[in-house]
């Protein structure tokens, strides 16, 4: 039975809606009587862990890799100001300051350490994500009152909120067990936040032209170098399928994941990732150009084919990083616990190519039955927050992908990334507009480009995404055509093309048929369709680029809707207008909004 630590605080929270940090018990044990020993600190900073993402935030990630049946509005390009509430919430920040100033009552000055190393590493997580969200935001530190002069202060300026965020992450850091545990935040768990955090800052001021990004991709160089130096974690590289196993375990691989959100069927404290991706409903598959971008499994470029475009689903699945077998459905694809070879679902996935990661037995299928632990930091995540650092910052060796990048293909037995190779020979999809990152420049260009290929791949679906994108500055991805696996022709005059997706050449329960016009094949004519047991009809379940002549599969098709993104609004959120009112015109709208 695995423990559980993030539970409900059974006495006060103190909480705050809208702009108001006004301190309301929610029943009678007043914090004046609380925080005296090291239990009572215990007790109450469990609730801050309430503030990392749930499962279903996590697997139910959509940005351009993941492409489910209906968008969210930042993908789509159709967010408005909302009138309140719009993720401009305060409460969590309440309760950590009331729980920092009230801590001193405890004499246990080790406890006090410790427990405030918690609160003050929530902090900088909270801050990180609402600078993150909105850009500059008030910077508070006490809990304030509804009459407080301070409730009303303007936006902090984006140095003072991030030299804010190094004081209380380096507190944590200095004060945190050392000892490992995956559902308590540590010191490494507080290295691995620093290492996120500023390698967001960083890249974020480099790519949106913000001065001073050097001094914050070294803050996240110096944790990661500090994290990889000194901490007990490894990457994970047992059994025959080691990345795959890593998203399914029941109770998180503790020699890689550093803090995992804690799952319990025997609590009922469960998930649906299994139902999320095997039944219809968002049907999430990835997309088409995240496919190709995986390597050949001898490191070659998959994309350096001239046909790679039109290449079937069975044969572009050959000799592949192993990691998209372990990610996706692929030909010979079993689940775990079962030796039934199975085929992509249509009814299942947008794309035609399944997604797999996190899914496990078929005893945890349906509603609310997952139970696997869900990942929110791990090893892997650090040695590529710390060669994509140093490479920004132009001082990243051989050695150091060495010690970062080539671990992490070893896992599934890819060769290491060569420096002096990808810079001489950067990759013409990843520096496509259509397909990669057009913004990369300069002597590194190369290797930015490749390490930007292996965060995508290891790090798929994991929440990374979006905020991955928005550093780099390339919100436009979000306006290309979204697609699916490669559709040949249909025969002119049969109105019909089989997909063999298993590859052995005939036509079996496997494949897949795809016709068009209003009457389903008939066996009975063509009998080559009589194991055939999934018909697609073109136009209603799928939509193809030349429609009967074939091509990739559609998934929001942007002829038909169009989406925008606008490089001067989009990158920041908009501010709810009730605060804007409130604030009494100290707090202002961001830009183009």
């Amino acid at each position: 039975m695995k423990k559980l630590y993030y539970i409900p605080v059974v006495f006060s929270l103190l909480t705050m809606a809208g702009c108001s940090l006004d301190k309301n018990p929610l029943d009678t044990l007043a914090s004046e009587n609380y925080f005296n020993n090291r239990a009572e600190l215990q007790t109450f900073t469990n609730g801050f862990y309430t503030d990392f993402p749930t499962a279903e935030t996590v697997y139910g990630e959509t940005s351009d890799e993941v492409i489910p049946t209906s968008l969210i509005s930042e993908v789509m390009g159709t967010r408005n100001i909302p009138e309140s509430g719009g993720g401009w919430s305060w409460g969590s920040l309440a309760n950590i300051n009331t729980y920092l100033q009230k801590s001193s009552r405890c004499p246990d000055e080790q406890a006090r350490a410790e427990y405030d190393g918690v609160a003050r590493f929530f902090r900088a997580y909270f801050y990180y994500n609402k600078v993150k969200r909105f850009g500059e935001v008030p910077w508070f530190n006490t809990p304030l009152t509804s009459t407080d002069n301070l409730l009303y202060e303007p936006r902090t300026d984006r140095n003072t909120l991030i030299e804010n965020i190094l004081k209380d992450i380096n507190y944590a850091i200095d004060n945190l067990p050392t000892t490992t545990n995956k559902y308590r935040v540590t010191k490494w768990t507080a290295l691995a936040l620093k290492s996120r955090i500023f390698l967001f800052e960083g890249t974020y001021r480099k790519y949106h032209g913000i001065d001073g990004y050097q001094s914050y991709l070294q803050q996240a160089t110096d944790a990661a170098d500090e994290f990889i130096n000194n901490s007990p974690y490894t990457i994970y590289a047992k059994g025959s399928q080691p990345y795959r196993d890593i998203f399914t375990a029941d109770n998180a691989i503790d020699s890689e994941v550093i803090l995992a959100r804690n799952y319990n069927l025997g609590l009922n404290i469960v998930h649906s990732v299994n139902q999320y991706f095997l039944t219809g409903g968002s049907k999430p598959g990835m997309n088409k150009k995240i496919v190709d971008s995986y390597l050949m499994n001898d490191g070659s470029r998959f994309t350096d084919n001239p046909n790679y475009k039109t290449i079937k689903y069975y044969d572009e699945m050959q000799n592949r990083d192993p990691r998209l077998a372990q990610t996706i459905v692929t030909p010979g694809y079993t689940r775990i616990g079962s030796s039934t070879v199975l085929s992509p679902s249509f009814s299942s996935t947008t794309t035609g190519y399944q997604i797999t990661k996190w899914v496990t037995d078929a005893a945890q299928d349906g509603y609310n039955k997952s139970h696997n632990d869900i990942i929110l930091f791990r090893t892997a995540e650090v040695y590529l927050n710390f060669a994509e650092a140093k490479a920004e910052l132009g001082t990243l060796t051989q050695a150091d992908l060495d010690k970062s990048i080539t671990k992490i293909r070893a896992r599934v037995g890819m060769p290491a990334l060569n420096l002096s190779q990808a810079n001489a020979n950067p990759d013409p999809y990843l520096m496509s507009a259509e397909t990669g990152y057009p913004n990369v420049s300069g002597t590194n260009k190369g290797v930015i480009l490749e390490i930007r290929r292996e965060r995508t791949i290891e790090l798929f679906d994991e929440g990374f995404r979006y905020d991955d994108l928005m550093r780099w500055k390339e919100g436009k991805a979000f306006e290309k055509q979204f697609k699916g696996m490669y559709v040949p022709a249909l025969d002119p005059v049969k109105k019909f093309v089989v997909l063999d997706l298993n590859g052995n050449g005939a036509n079996d329960s496997y494949d897949v048929c795809i016709y068009s016009g209003s009457t389903v094949p008939s066996a009975a004519t063509y009998p080559e369709l009589a194991s055939v047991t999934i018909f697609l009809k073109l136009d209603d379940n799928l939509s193809l680029e030349n429609g009967v002549n074939g091509g990739n599969i559609l998934i929001h098709d942007i002829k038909v809707a169009p989406r925008k993104w606008n490089e001067d609004r989009d990158y920041l959120y908009p501010i709810p207008q009730d605060q804007i009112t409130l604030y009494g015109g100290s707090l202002t709208q961001n830009p183009n909004w």
